[in-house]
């Protein structure tokens, strides 16, 4: 279980309920470490003083607030708790609204929330109220010196309590070039839009998260794991030239693409249908062909013994042909001064 990040409250109404708060992601990147490329030695990270160029330990750094050109307020753990308690120790719930209402972007970082000590009916209350209503709260809430707009959540049997950027945290969609709703005028006509739900419909399946995985980092360690093998530890490796853009802008026949799509989603399941006729058969055939085995051999029957036959006297044939000319090949040539004397 990860650390917990604080112990507080959800102050709903007069409710309060006491939790905790813990991680609900990890981030799985790849650790890598800064090298000197001349001895493969680390390369640390330092902080230092501007003015002296010093190295400074981490024991004697602080954090101040610049309120004038080079004059600075220090501000201590004590001041962040301090400014207001409150703050820092409740998930402040001020509304409810609809979750759809909140746009994707806005979403930031998951965390769990735990029932504390005799908390488990108020938690269990707020929980089953969010549920029932189709609601999320919206709360207030200090987190490690920073303030957050947040999205109290019903998931099963927790509450999921997500972070959630501010508006003015929201770049504008204004300055970017969109296609509009006119459809017609895009070009795209009733069938294309047809063939491309009939191809969403065709893929649609339960969401399985763990089916997903991040496929780059694994061929990413794969690739080290195989340096590491051949002992190219010392090695920088050169990174693969990008392919060349094409000139012009390319277009593109939607079309022909859903066409080609909606067939090879088709094929998957009638190829799989092949195979499992294919099976069928092979099974049946089995046992017909145990019938015809008796006492270890083979019986043919019909026009296949026929051939059978005919391919077993031809082989014969040919076998004697292949004796008579090994015969000739075997016997010893005549020597020059015998030739000759027959001549004579």
């Amino acid at each position: 279980m990860p650390r917990v990040v604080w112990k507080g409250a959800i102050a709903f109404g007069l409710v309060n309920v006491p939790v905790a708060l813990y991680p609900a992601s990890t981030a799985n990147r790849l650790d890598l470490d800064l090298l000197d490329r001349r001895d493969f030695a680390p390369v640390g990270y330092q902080r230092i003083n501007k003015r002296t160029g010093e190295v400074v330990a981490s024991e004697d750094i602080v954090k101040g607030y610049e309120y004038e050109k080079d004059q600075y307020v220090v501000v201590t753990d004590e001041d962040f708790r301090e400014a207001n308690v409150k703050a820092t120790q409740t998930v402040d719930i001020l509304s409810f609204v609809a979750q759809e209402d909140i746009a994707p972007y806005y979403f930031d970082t998951p965390y769990y929330l735990e029932p504390g000590r005799r908390g488990e009916k108020g938690y269990a209350l707020l929980r089953e109220t969010l549920r029932r209503s189709g609601r999320v709260g919206l709360a207030s809430v200090v987190i490690r010196s920073r303030q957050h707009l947040a999205a109290v959540i019903p998931v099963g049997a927790v509450l999921l309590m997500n972070t959630l950027r501010f508006a003015d945290e929201i770049r504008s969609m204004a300055e970017l070039k969109l296609p509009d709703d006119d459809l017609k005028a895009l070009g795209v006509s009733g069938r294309e839009l047809d063939m491309a739900e009939r191809l969403v419909e065709g893929m649609v399946e339960d969401w399985a998260p763990e089916q997903y995985r991040d496929t780059y980092r694994d061929d990413l360690m794969a690739r080290i794991e195989q340096k590491i093998e051949s002992g190219k530890t010392h090695v920088v490796a050169e990174a693969e030239a990008p392919p060349a853009a094409e000139g012009g802008a390319e277009v593109v026949d939607l079309m022909a693409l859903l066409k080609r799509s909606l067939e090879g989603r088709a094929a998957k399941p009638a190829a799989r249908k092949a195979s499992e006729a294919t099976d069928e058969a092979v099974d049946e055939a089995k046992p017909a062909r145990a019938r015809r085995t008796v006492a270890g051999k083979s019986v043919a029957s019909g026009a296949s013994a026929k051939k059978t036959a005919s391919s077993g006297s031809r082989s014969k044939a040919a076998g004697a042909r292949s004796s008579s000319e090994k015969s000739r090949d075997k016997e010893p040539a005549e020597k020059p001064s015998e030739s000759r004397r027959r001549r004579a």
